[in-house]
């Protein structure tokens, strides 16, 4: 499926990059080593629509298209990648199982709230024993009355530390031997619903991951996202739609390793002449190249399978894989480019390097992708 940008897409990466290399940019590095969510600058995000992204506009949303907001996310995470994943998160995991599974009711009451930002979305299915298993939660849901009792701890939430909903999976059967999960729409303001410390993490660090606890905490029945025992389905097919955020996340990691490695290369002086005219930094810069190319190629054919109503799990698994895998390589390459200095906190490329890794772990491990995609091919494939 060929890609073709369109005047829309040009302005929109214009646009973002503008506001990522404005706003973002001058305090990249410092709320990355003091570990700081940048507050005011989400306030400005969230005036530009960019936690509405796929929302309509009857919600309040910018109702772009998937391109668009892998764009977005793109052109945010070259320059800041912690925020490019608390922006992904929200738009891809968060709100998108209203708009798959939402009542007109939950959609009224929750969407215009997230999609101006006065709510911050977050995804809760990980658990100590249940990561890329999702069926394996131990988090339970007991009815009481109209309301349904939580019990359980959710860790690596991203956005944990300052959303104010998340989607909760918990087991809503514990007494049969069929054991269902089902997912709650719970308020950071219930009783019962407690954050952990952040965590102390390698990469991202100005996202605010941590855990939740959940002791007692009252949800209402009218707060079960979809029906009940639901949880499986919607969480695949949340997390297909969430594995083309970190797609683009990865993509724009990558980009913005490469540009700071080619401009790197062009100063640098070796033996009396820029480091970019030796052949093996050249080999590097084509290479950089042209696997980013095929990697936005293979993003932007899953977002356009999704948008015309295709099935597009097993190509956004490829663009998960392919751009988290090359996100790890580019990184890697650009720090070796700048050499001694590459290791150093002074340039951006060491930050680029331990955001990169993360890609190929969360919203499934690279080892999960490859799972995806073989059988996906296998259902389909005939000899």
């Amino acid at each position: 499926m060929p890609y073709n940008p369109s005047v829309k897409h040009k302005l929109i990466r214009d646009s973002v990059r503008h506001f990522a290399e404005t706003e973002l940019a001058p305090i990249a590095a410092e709320i990355d080593r003091n570990a700081v969510f940048p507050v005011e600058v989400i306030d400005k995000m969230k005036k530009l629509n960019y936690f509405g992204l796929q929302v309509p506009k009857e919600f309040g949303g910018a109702a772009l298209d998937s391109v668009s907001a892998a764009i977005v996310v793109e052109e945010i995470s070259r320059v800041c990648a912690a925020v490019g994943l608390c922006v992904t998160v929200h738009n891809g995991v968060a709100v998108f199982p209203f708009l798959q599974f939402g009542n007109k009711r939950q959609n009224a009451k929750y969407l215009p709230r997230l999609a101006s930002g006065e709510m911050i979305g977050a995804f809760s299915l990980t658990e100590a024993n249940a990561g890329s298993d999702a069926g394996s939660v131990e988090t339970t849901a007991v009815k009481n009355g109209n309301d349904y009792v939580l019990n359980g701890t959710k860790i690596f939430v991203t956005n944990g530390g300052v959303c104010n909903l998340a989607l909760i999976f918990a087991l809503t059967n514990t007494d049969q031997k069929q054991l269902q999960s089902s997912v709650f729409i719970v308020e950071s303001t219930y009783e019962g619903f407690l954050r952990g410390e952040l965590e102390d993490l390698c990469g991202m660090r100005a996202n605010p991951v941590s855990s939740l606890f959940l002791e007692n905490c009252r949800v209402p029945e009218a707060n079960i996202l979809g029906k009940l025992g639901m949880g499986m389905k919607i969480g695949m097919t949340t997390l297909d739609n969430g594995r083309i955020g970190v797609a683009a996340q990865a993509l724009g990691i990558a980009q913005g390793a490469f540009e700071a490695a080619v401009k790197y290369a062009k100063e640098r002086q070796q033996f009396k002449k820029p480091i970019a005219s030796l052949q093996t930094i050249q080999n590097y810069i084509a290479d950089m190249a042209t696997e980013q190319a095929a990697a936005r190629l293979l993003l932007y054919r899953a977002c356009e399978l999704k948008d015309a109503g295709e099935p597009y799990g097993c190509e956004a698994a490829m663009a998960k894989l392919y751009c988290s895998s090359l996100a790890s390589k580019t990184t890697s390459l650009a720090v070796q480019v700048h050499g001694g200095y590459g290791y150093s906190k002074e340039y951006d490329v060491e930050r680029y390097f331990r955001d990169a890794k993360v890609t190929e772990i969360y919203e499934g491990t690279s080892e999960i992708q490859r799972m995806v995609i073989a059988r996906a091919i296998l259902a389909k494939l005939t000899l």
